[in-house]
Parts: structure tokens; C-alpha cells; sequence
């Protein structure tokens, strides 16, 4: 994993604003709806190409494929696991319906919830009804083909490609065959672990999606700050279990709050997780550190001992503000946690995706590009204070 040695080295979390006619594309495909396969795999191929070159252009030095063949960061794993049936149909509304953000603000929620037409409705709810296998290999290898393919005529330092952590999909569907949920949960990170396998075989770096780590506290009311700890515990127990023969260098770990745009006090403070983050078997931590809800766990960074060769990508741009930010605002954030850190252990990123639904329309994709034109100015800012 490329590290800065004379410069800020830049990044960003994956999901970016897919073109809308390959959205309807890969959804008719998602739903098993007629479509013309070959006309969708040469539309991929042509964006992604589009959108490798961009990153570039904009000066991204280690992209993605903008995860442009997926229907979401979480729900392209419904084409990808055996062992799943079709479950009850989910009734539109709200993903936040029932956590605390939802209880406290419910006037903002509820017209959200009204509206049904989120792009998380349309992703099928399935139920386990057998052994969970990996069946997703030939598009998988179609993916990383089509963005090594696209990346061959670029300038980057480096790639990388998103999957998801067993939690979340643990998270969204739901069992009906194995006897207890840890049995559940490690079944799902097993056969994960043939997508994180793949991705780093390829020579690229495997991100690890993992929302539900941060989220669960919001969105399960009942439950403790010390509760959720124990429950993530479990999790990233599992998680590592799904790691454990691939180099940590290769492993880049994202958590975030999602695409919640709403007041989001209820969201559980870094404080409250930081070790049980740093416990994951990774060589670079990305999160939120651009909004106004978390800017300021900065200096949590301060009585925290890294693991041993750790990068920190903070988010230095934020998802949830269509405020573009000053680049020299951008590297004020890169040098508060440079002095914490080390300049060499700092990767600027973003605090989460700009389209992890596709067809979301989360944010404006010309706001996407001042922002990413943003970071990458205000890297090169930082730079110049830090090496001068």
C-alpha cells in the first residue's frame, strides 16, 4: 500500500455518481429483468474507463473502478452468495426508521419514509435457507479485469476495489438455516473471504466496507454503548477470521455513518470504538473526520498507539455537506493529524462515498468533482507545509 514519502498521497472511499442509463442497466440486471448482456458489459467497460481517467485527471493517486458494475456498496452481494432465497418484500421507507436519529428527529425522517422511493427500496431482502457459498467469481473477475483493463492507461499510483464486510450482510438478510447467529455470521465471512482473496490475487488493494460497525448503535436503540461494543467484538472477530492469511499491507479498513444527511447526534463517538477499530487485521484506517459531527475526534488520534506500519486515510472532504471545502481548509486537516501521526502515515480521503446507491443522486456528480478537485489541491497545500 503506497504511503506518502515526499508528498500527501490522495484517495477516496469508492462508490462514485454512476451515468443514469447505466444505472437502469445494471439494475434490470440485479432484478433478473430482460437486458442485453453484452450491451451492459461494453456500457461498464466504457464508464469506467470515463471514470478511471478522471480520477486521474483530478489527481487521485490510488482510485477505483467508482464500483460501477454494483447496484450498491452492500446489496451486489445478493448476485454473489449462494444459499439465499427471495424473503417477504421489505415495505418501503426509511433506513433509518426506528434508530434514535429517527425517534429524536422524526418530522425530518418521516418525509423521507413517505417518499418510499430510495434506491435501497429496490433492493431485494433475501433469507438463508442453505450453506452459504461464493458464486460471484466470474463477475468479480469481470470486474477487476475491466478496471485493470481502464487503469493500464492511466498515471496512479495505485487501485483498489471495495467489498463488504460479513456484518453487513449479516445485517440485511436474513437467516433461516444456520442454528445459532455467530455460526450465521462466520459462514458469511468464509465465503467472503474468496472476494477478498481474489481482489488482493490481482494486485490490487481490497477495502473493506464496513458501516455497521459505527452504525449499530444508532440504529439499535435498545442497546448500550457497552453492549454494541461486545457485539462488534464478535464481528471483527469474524472479520479477521475472513483476513487472516492476507497480508495487512493489502488491507485498507473503511467505516463511516452512511449516507444519512439528517442531525445525526445519536452517531457513536470514535472514543467509544477506537480500539476495537485498530484490532482489525488492516495497514490503513479510513473514517469520518470532515463534518461538523466528528472533526473535532481529530485529537482522539493523540493517546491512541497505531499498530505497527498503520496508515490513517481521514476523511478530509465530506458526503454529507454540499459545502465544497477551501483546499486550505482541506490541508489544516491534513496537517492536524500529520502532527499526530506522521506526515508519512496520512492518506487524504473522503469521509465516505459520493453514490453508494446507485441512482441515489445523494450528491450533485459536479459537486463530487469540485470536492475530489478539492482534496487533491489541498494535499498538494499540505505538502508544501510539511515537507518545506
Amino acid at each position: 500500500m503506497k504511503r506518502s514519502s515526499d508528498r500527501i498521497v490522495t484517495t477516496h472511499v469508492g462508490s462514485l455518481v454512476r451515468p443514469d442509463d447505466l444505472v437502469s442497466m445494471v439494475q434490470a440486471r440485479v432484478n433478473g429483468e430482460p437486458h442485453d448482456a453484452a450491451a451492459l458489459n461494453a456500457r461498464i467497460k466504457e464508464t469506467v474507463t470515463a471514470i478511471v481517467k478522471r480520477q486521474s485527471e483530478v489527481g487521485i493517486d490510488v482510485i477505483n473502478d467508482g464500483e460501477f458494475g454494483k447496484p450498491s456498496f452492500l446489496h451486489y452481494i445478493n448476485e454473489r452468495l449462494d444459499g439465499f432465497a427471495p424473503g417477504k418484500a421489505r415495505a418501503p421507507g426509511n433506513p433509518f426508521a426506528g434508530s434514535r436519529e429517527f425517534k429524536s428527529f422524526p418530522a425530518f425522517y418521516e418525509k423521507a419514509a413517505a417518499s418510499g422511493t430510495g434506491p435501497y427500496n429496490r433492493a431485494q431482502h433475501l433469507e438463508c435457507v442453505g450453506p452459504i457459498t461464493y458464486k460471484g467469481r466470474q463477475q468479480l473477475k469481470q470486474d477487476i479485469d475491466t478496471f485493470k483493463a481502464a487503469m493500464s492507461s492511466v498515471k496512479v499510483l495505485e487501485g483498489f476495489m471495495p467489498a463488504i464486510a460479513p456484518s453487513n450482510v449479516e445485517a440485511w438478510q436474513t437467516n433461516k438455516y444456520y442454528q445459532t447467529a455467530e455460526e450465521y455470521l462466520y459462514a458469511i465471512a468464509e465465503a467472503m473471504r474468496v472476494e477478498y482473496h481474489a481482489i488482493v490475487d490481482a494486485g490490487l488493494i481490497l477495502q473493506i466496507d464496513d458501516p455497521r460497525l459505527v452504525t449499530h448503535l444508532n440504529r439499535q436503540p435498545s442497546m448500550s454503548i457497552d453492549d454494541v461494543r461486545a457485539w462488534a467484538k464478535i464481528r471483527v472477530a469474524a472479520l479477521n477470521h475472513a483476513l487472516r492469511d492476507i497480508p495487512r499491507e493489502k488491507i485498507r479498513f473503511h467505516t463511516c455513518y452512511g449516507i444519512n444527511m439528517g442531525p445525526r447526534i445519536h452517531d457513536m463517538e470514535l472514543k467509544d470504538i477506537i480500539d476495537i477499530l485498530l484490532s482489525i487485521r488492516a495497514g490503513a484506517y479510513s473514517f469520518e473526520a470532515a463534518n461538523p459531527r466528528h472533526e473535532h475526534e481529530w485529537s482522539v488520534w493523540k493517546n491512541v498507539k497505531l499498530p505497527d506500519g498503520a496508515i490513517l486515510m481521514p476523511g478530509v472532504i465530506t458526503q454529507s455537506s454540499m459545502l465544497v471545502e477551501h483546499p486550505d481548509l482541506v490541508a489544516e486537516r491534513i496537517v492536524r493529524f500529520a502532527s499526530v501521526v506522521g506526515r508519512e502515515n496520512v492518506v487524504a480521503s473522503a469521509d465516505c462515498g459520493f453514490g453508494s446507491f446507485a441512482g441515489a443522486d445523494e450528491i450533485d456528480e459536479s459537486i463530487v468533482w469540485a470536492k475530489l478537485a478539492s482534496l487533491t489541491e489541498g494535499a498538494r497545500r499540505a505538502t508544501k507545509l510539511l515537507w518545506r
